[in-house]
């Protein structure tokens, strides 16, 4: 068994554990320059709400890039998954609470 394929198998529902902990950690490493990039457009994003934004981002990306993950098919279903779109809809409220445009 390929290594990516045996961290794969280990699931909440039917979403991959592994997907989301390499998502979370790559936000993390990425948050502070993403930070500092978005700063030089004078929006202030604090590290933390980048985590909060990881999954909401991550469902328009994979649509975007015709990759559609059974989150992204899930979420985009109207007719099912209602828990599943709150919990995006939450994260996205709490990941942009913190957001602040900087003033001259």
């Amino acid at each position: 068994m390929v290594p990516i394929e045996f961290l794969r198998q280990f699931r909440i529902f039917e979403y991959a554990i592994f997907d989301f902990a390499a998502a979370l950690l790559g936000i993390f490493l990425l948050s502070p320059l993403l930070s500092r990039l978005f700063r030089k457009i004078r929006i202030d994003i604090p590290k933390k709400n980048w985590l909060f934004l990881t999954i909401p981002i991550s469902i328009p990306v994979h649509v975007l890039v015709g990759n559609l993950t059974p989150m992204t098919r899930d979420f985009i279903n109207l007719s099912d998954n209602y828990i599943l779109k709150l919990l995006i809809i939450v994260l996205l409220f709490f990941g942009i609470k913190g957001i602040k445009i900087i003033k001259k």
